[in-house]
């Protein structure tokens, strides 16, 4: 579709409707019949290549299971060798690393040309002495590792004080809940052989020098030698009451599904740790939790055969509740079967009666609020419940005072988990303590969850829409939100791929809590997104932008990023703009006959700089949301 007319004419007007349409027929079409959306969420091998070695350390793993995930890492392999943690992106050594562990494990033979490549990789970037903390953990289970050398993260750490440094709560939700369970897998220093060595692995390489003593890396680097020989000779009855403790913070935490916090690594740290304290196979919680993760099994038909492949998390509630706005943003009516469906299943989703770990910074706020799986009550966020509580308003639902109830609700809980600078982390209100992130054992990502620009921005845009622009809860975002800009005009992106995801979230949000579009603030971001434009009227932004500058604003144009450009635009009173014009026809151009788009990229951030995510059904909400809005603005 080409758009070269000075003013939006009703061909491509037209040509936008009809591909809007398109797009709404194939976002019903998936519905479930329950109400909600829910899109695979891929990450990369290291979720397979450790539920493989899980399954091998707890004696249950069985063939079927190790062909068809064998299957699926050699399919992700690259032509080099490697593998990586986002298509298109660069070989990763641990996850590389991991890969070749897990193929050894299904038998593939290390002469074989497949692993000699990744063997060549691995040596070229140091060996398994240079691959990061956990991947080292994992070799260590099987004596491929020394406990020794390796960080030692005491069981103790679960008497700290929620007031001293170091404290289990001064790590981020997703971090704490893995860190407690290790503990006690380190502590107890388990090794269970394997049938094979990874001596081809190895470079022989020395390890890296300690950092400088006055600073706080060389600091704790020093403090983990102190820390290793109290591990040999421990208080005994000290150690044994941590060890206890954490077994019991671990239970406590474990969620309906029999997972915790609806994530990967807490969840099998959780069951190493339990089996390694004596929970046989068949107790409740470990059968549980053994059982939950066939609800993250995704199984597909290929010409080589069943490949398996394991979700890292499920995002149902975010799915559905982006899946909603873009329906109405579609024109779709307020009682819209399908919008309906979809409300009642979120409010029956609604968490209420769990003081989860929020409470511990907050122990006043009332609980309320959505979490982003379908089973995690003890971590709703801030982003989903911003998100759903913008669906919902929008919904004429039939039962209007449950609807207000859980709106109201969902309100204050969020207001009420603003940090103390004026913005919003996820999960957790003021978690931005970095002495943390000094620690020998963090090199493995996000381990605070500090306030981020998109998550800010759709709490500011849920406050507005709800009447409360003017109140301090979202006059402190905003300021927050302007004081976070950029030099270059952008916002940085903490959950999604990045100045693009930032700025598309926090253009909307600053307009509807009334900054007016002509603001030098709004002005430098459509700026931004007009010379971040792509030639072929998308927007894209690689994934390496989170570690290489020279990345930032830059990548392959998606339908998602191209749809966040493009609600920025339409939000700054840009929707005629050639550039908003350009997106339109680039949606249309790229949209496939079943009404879809794809997109191999990710565009999804998990820890940036170290995990990220293909959410399967970006590519659908946020076109559908962008184009809707931008038919409506020029009356298309």
């Amino acid at each position: 579709m080409t758009l070269t007319a000075p003013e939006t004419g009703t061909t491509e007007a037209g040509d936008a409707r009809r591909t809007l349409e398109k797009a709404v027929g194939f976002l019903r079409s998936i519905q479930h019949e329950r109400g909600w959306w829910q899109g695979d969420l891929e990450t990369n091998v290291t979720m397979d290549a450790e539920d493989l070695l899980m399954r091998e350390f707890l004696g249950i793993r069985t063939a079927r299971e190790t062909e068809e995930a064998a299957r699926w890492i050699r399919s992700q392999q690259r032509s080099d060798g490697t593998w990586a943690t986002f298509a298109g992106g660069p070989g990763d050594l641990s996850t590389t690393v991991e890969a070749w562990v897990a193929l050894r494990l299904a038998g593939d033979d290390p002469a074989a040309e497949h692993m000699r490549a990744a063997e060549k990789f691995v040596q070229a970037e140091g060996g398994i002495e240079r691959s990061r903390v956990f991947t080292r953990i994992w070799l260590a289970l099987f004596g491929l590792w020394s406990w020794d050398d390796l960080p030692n993260m005491p069981p103790e750490l679960i008497f700290l004080p929620r007031w001293f440094p170091l404290n289990v709560y001064d790590w981020s939700c997703w971090a704490r809940q893995t860190v407690v369970p290790l503990t006690i897998v380190a502590t107890l220093r388990p090794t269970r052989p394997l049938p094979f060595e990874v001596d081809e692995l190895r470079s022989g390489a020395a390890p890296e020098p300690f950092d400088a003593p006055w600073t706080w890396a060389g600091t704790f680097q020093r403090l983990d030698v102190g820390l290793h020989a109290y591990a040999r000779r421990p208080i005994g009855p000290l150690r044994r009451l941590a060890m206890r403790r954490g077994a019991e913070w671990i239970l406590a935490r474990q969620e309906a599904d029999g997972g915790w916090g609806g994530i990967q690594p807490p969840w099998v740290y959780s069951l190493l740790a339990l089996h390694l304290l004596g929970y046989p196979l068949d107790h409740p919680a470990v059968r549980a939790g053994l059982e939950g993760f066939e609800r993250f099994l995704v199984r597909r038909e290929t010409p080589d055969g069943t490949i398996r492949m394991l979700e890292a998390c499920q995002s149902p509630v975010w799915d559905t509740c982006l899946a909603v706005t873009a329906l109405l943003d579609a024109g779709a009516p307020a009682d819209d079967p399908a919008v309906v469906r979809a409300a009642t299943w979120m409010l029956d989703e609604e968490i209420q009666g769990v003081r989860g770990d929020w409470a511990v910074r907050r122990p006043d706020l009332p609980v309320g609020g959505w979490a982003f799986e379908f089973d995690n009550d003890g971590y709703p966020d801030t982003d989903d419940t911003a998100e759903v509580v913008l669906a919902l308003r929008r919904v004429a639902h039939p039962d209007p005072e449950r609807l207000r109830a859980a709106i109201d609700r969902g309100v204050v809980w969020n207001v009420g988990m603003q940090s103390s600078d004026g913005g919003w982390g996820a999960f957790d209100a003021d978690n931005t303590r970095e002495l943390v992130t000094k620690l020998p054992f963090c090199d493995f990502g996000a381990v605070i969850d500090p306030p981020s620009a998109d998550v800010t921005a759709h709490v500011v845009e849920m406050l507005a829409h709800e009447g409360l622009a003017d109140g301090e809860a979202c006059r402190r975002g905003v300021r927050w939100l302007l004081d976070h800009q950029e030099s270059d005009g952008s916002w940085f992106g903490r959950w999604g791929a990045n100045h693009v995801y930032g700025s598309g979230g926090v253009v909307p949000a600053l307009v509807a809590a009334g900054i007016p579009a002509s603001d030098p603030a709004i002005r430098r971001a459509v700026t931004w997104l007009e010379r971040h434009q792509n030639a072929d009227g998308g927007w894209g932004e690689d994934i390496r932008s989170y570690s290489d500058p020279t990345w930032i604003g830059r990548g392959e144009s998606t339908a998602s990023q191209t749809a966040w450009g493009l609600l920025a635009l339409v939000a700054a009173g840009a929707a005629r703009s050639g550039a908003a014009r350009r997106a339109v026809g680039f949606l249309a151009d790229t949209q496939l006959p079943d009404g879809s788009w794809e997109e191999e990229m990710y565009t999804g951030t998990g820890f940036p700089g170290a995990f990220y995510i293909r959410y399967r059904l970006y590519r659908m909400t946020f076109p559908v949301s962008a184009l809707g809005r931008w038919c409506e603005e020029v009356g298309a």
